[in-house]
């Protein structure tokens, strides 16, 4: 499958140089700042295509000169880089680095962010066009905005130049939530200023979806209830919460995975063909998709959606302890670590397909798949015995580590005897195209530049997410369960997700 062009209006943005613009972000000194910001920048400028005149402004509490910010970015570029260090690019990119000492909730840092700004774009001969990117817990989204309303920092959509504002996920903690962080933002921000980041909608083969399914005839008749069985969406990590425990309790697998990145994907496989690849045109179909979900509520949350925590086990051969012993996690935490979940998708499309999925930490190991079962041959012929059926054929879409797509068949095994077996056909991508693979976050970062919003999530998406969501987190707040089911860590999650998926007559794949 090889790459075509796009012929789109969202392709011809991507073509030429963004204009001019100052990035700022909003807690600079943080973990994503330093690991997949400043990296993915460095990275898009050894690609030679971040604007002519371009800024980045840090924005955060620790008290940092501007060489102090340049080291610091150093050293997440070394470290967590996907590409090595060069100087001769560093030197150019590391001039366009700045700080400034402030914090979103504090009015006066912020119009000192303001006088900052204006003495950098005079000094390289640039125009204010200004792009927000709040890297900041979810609390501070409002206060955030507000300030850079109060401030004057922010451009009216029609103007002369722009401002656009990145809000990092989770978008609230239900609903309601999400539905007042949005009221805040748009009351600053019109909707086609504000760019909604799921980083999963970045990565190259998540994109590389809408290719396989509408780019490929041999592909795109498959996708429907007449050929599809089942679909199994899994996410998991070999990880614990690591450092992440006083985010983690109060989020949970649910909040953190399945409002956002698997209902995204689902939302992708799903989704009808889009008439053009414009932003909104392909969030419309996405969106579709949300709302085609049949609710889970009450009962149906009983009998449909399991959660689990981990218990101590091993991974990789060394022993790591159970979820509850983690430090920060609260000896009696009913936070669940796991969630395994049947949907359905109630449209004319896939009415009838089961859409089962899972995610969790300290799994056996670290994927993200899409597995499409089709629908088994008839009983005959090669699949004529009852007490040795012929396993059905499969797609599966790998999202990392190891990019690229499989399909399962059924084929002769050489001699002369008829006897048949399942094989599979891979293909790798990197291997493929002989290059690596860019960062999810590069991706974005170029595209809020361009103002491309495809790979974004729109207001009205984010909540009909949590609107199907927020029934089954009310649920589990009804039940006040004190234990949850344990899995070992290091295995695939606990027999509850088995009994799930057998309950449908399926079984997980991996």
């Amino acid at each position: 499958m090889l790459p075509t062009p796009l012929t789109s209006s969202a392709a011809e943005r991507r073509s030429v140089r963004p204009s001019p613009s100052t990035l700022v972000i909003f807690g600079a000194s943080g973990d994503l700042s330093r690991r997949k910001l400043l990296p993915g920048l460095y990275n898009l400028a050894v690609d030679d295509v971040l604007p002519e005149r371009f800024a980045i402004v840090g924005l955060g509490r620790t008290a940092m000169t501007d060489d102090e910010f340049r080291s610091l970015a150093r050293r997440g570029i070394e470290e967590f880089s996907r590409r090595t260090l060069d100087e001769a690019v560093w030197k150019g990119f590391s001039s366009r680095l700045f700080f400034q000492r402030g914090s979103a909730d504090e009015p006066s840092s912020v119009a000192d962010l303001r006088v900052r700004l204006e003495e950098i774009e005079r000094s390289l001969e640039m125009p204010s066009n200004r792009i927000y990117y709040l890297a900041v817990p979810p609390s501070l989204v409002i206060p955030s905005v507000a300030g850079l309303k109060e401030a004057g920092l922010v451009a009216a959509p029609s103007g002369p130049v722009y401002s656009r504002v990145i809000v990092e996920k989770p978008i609230g903690h239900d609903l309601a939530s999400a539905q007042q962080i949005n009221e805040a933002v748009c009351r600053v921000f019109d909707e086609s200023q504000v760019f909604r980041i799921d980083h999963y909608l970045g990565k190259e083969t998540v994109q590389n979806i809408l290719v396989f399914r509408f780019a490929n005839s041999l592909f795109e008749p498959l996708f429907n209830q007449k050929y599809i069985d089942h679909v199994q969406i899994t996410v998991a990590e070999s990880g614990g919460v690591g450092t992440r425990a006083g985010y983690y309790e109060e989020a949970g697998a649910l909040r953190d995975m399945v409002q956002n990145h698997l209902l995204q994907l689902l939302a992708l496989v799903a989704m009808e063909p889009p008439w053009s690849l414009d932003a909104d045109v392909v969030r419309d179909m996405r969106r579709g998709v949300l709302r085609s979900l049949r609710p889970v509520e009450g009962d149906a949350v009983d009998a449909n959606v399991i959660r689990a925590q981990y218990g101590s086990g091993a991974v990789g051969g060394k022993p790591v302890p159970g979820y509850r012993r983690e430090s920060g996690v609260a000896p009696d935490s009913t936070r669940e670590t796991y969630v395994a979940l049947c949907a359905h998708v109630d449209n004319w499309r896939w009415a009838g397909v089961p859409f089962f999925l899972r995610t969790g930490k300290r799994l056996a190991r670290h994927t993200t798949e899409i597995v499409f079962q089709l629908k088994d041959v008839p009983p005959i012929l090669f699949n004529a015995n009852p007490g040795a059926r012929l396993p059905a054929n499969t797609i599966t879409l790998r999202i990392q580590p190891d990019e690229g797509f499989s399909i399962g068949i059924c084929s002769k095994t050489p001699g002369p005897r008829v006897a048949v077996r399942p094989v599979s056909m891979d293909y790798e991508y990197g291997p493929s195209f002989e290059k690596v693979t860019p960062e999810a976050y590069e991706r974005l970062l170029l595209d809020v530049m361009v103002g491309d919003a495809t790979l974004f999530m729109r207001r009205d998406t984010v909540e009909a997410s949590w609107a199907w969501v927020t029934p089954i987190l009310e649920r589990w707040a009804q039940r006040e369960e004190r234990w949850l089911p344990e899995y070992s860590a290091g295995t695939w999650g606990p027999v509850e997700a088995d009994r799930l998926i057998e309950s449908n007559g399926r079984h997980w794949t991996v």
